[in-house]
């Protein structure tokens, strides 16, 4: 049995066909060709229905991938660990995200990269618009969601789940009150994003609560809308590590304390799953390495 037959196998899955896997891994056509049809008869069934425009698995070829897959990347993955922690790491990397986790989250750790990677370039881009990673030539797009991701054929991780809770001034808090449940915000000024209408919570029984709100003043940018909680006008749902030297100071203090936020999710997405640049990869290990991130969970693949 030969090894590297399996590996083959899921590099012509993963890369869409023959030609395209004997591109990724230089081999002649024939010899990936080859490769495979050894698999095949080693194992005793066909893996793969072949057209003249496609490659389509068989129940076998998919059961065999959905094994086989996971094991043959780690490995892939491990090799380009390894050569990453014994070779310098050159070229540009391409970043986009929204400016307050760049400035925050990316910026450490994009300081750390190029003083211990000299021949190491990086930009970061900041936007909040939705940013096309394939079109922008973007090595990583970081993007906030605050349900669900739309559909997509880039690969994404999750990297932080970021605590949100309602913040106000004293100031504020001394002319309008605490609010006592989220339905009191209809009636308060409030400092929202750009599409915010709704705000969710849990209650202390994990029940969700929703609270129409009406922000007199809307923006993407939170340091904005931290300077307008800070000067008295209105509730702002913030980031906890975003304002913690505000509320440490007590120049602003935290609402409802019986009900938590939805928090703010951010995701990595990338043009695809297989052999990611060593510097790709490694940026994501120390962003998790520093804020104390666990491993990257893999929140949906398509």
């Amino acid at each position: 049995m030969n090894w590297d037959d399996f590996d083959v196998f899921c590099h012509v899955v993963d890369d869409g066909g023959f030609s395209a896997a004997a591109r990724a891994l230089d081999w002649p056509k024939s010899r990936v060709s080859a490769a495979v049809v050894r698999l095949e008869s080693d194992l005793g069934s066909r893996l793969l229905e072949r057209t003249t425009r496609r490659v389509r698995l068989t129940p076998q070829g998919e059961e065999l991938y959905r094994k086989a897959a996971p094991i043959f990347q780690r490995l892939r993955e491990l090799q380009v660990d390894s050569r990453a922690a014994v070779t310098e790491m050159a070229g540009k990397l391409r970043i986009a995200a929204p400016y307050e986790f760049a400035a925050h989250h990316l910026g450490p750790v994009a300081c750390e990269m190029l003083s211990r990677h000299p021949a190491l370039q990086i930009d970061i881009d900041m936007r909040y618009e939705p940013v096309d990673l394939i079109e922008g030539r973007y090595d990583i797009v970081f993007t906030a969601v605050e349900t669900v991701l739309p559909d997509s054929d880039l690969v994404a991780k999750r990297i932080f789940n970021l605590p949100r809770s309602l913040f106000a001034a004293p100031g504020f808090i001394a002319q309008h009150g605490q609010p006592g449940s989220p339905a009191d915000l209809t009636l308060l000024p409030v400092i929202g994003s750009r599409d915010d209408s709704v705000w969710m919570f849990h209650d202390a029984a994990g029940l969700v609560v929703r609270a129409a709100i009406h922000p007199r003043l809307r923006s993407q940018n939170a340091t904005l809308r931290l300077q307008a909680a800070l000067a008295g006008l209105g509730v702002a749902r913030i980031t906890a590590s975003f304002c913690e030297s505000a509320v440490r100071e007590g120049r602003l203090y935290p609402l409802l304390p019986g009900f938590s936020c939805e928090p703010l999710r951010m995701y990595a997405l990338l043009p695809g799953r297989q052999r990611l640049p060593a510097r790709v990869r490694v940026f994501l290990q120390r962003l998790a390495a520093v804020h104390g991130s666990g491993a990257m969970d893999r929140a949906r693949e398509v």
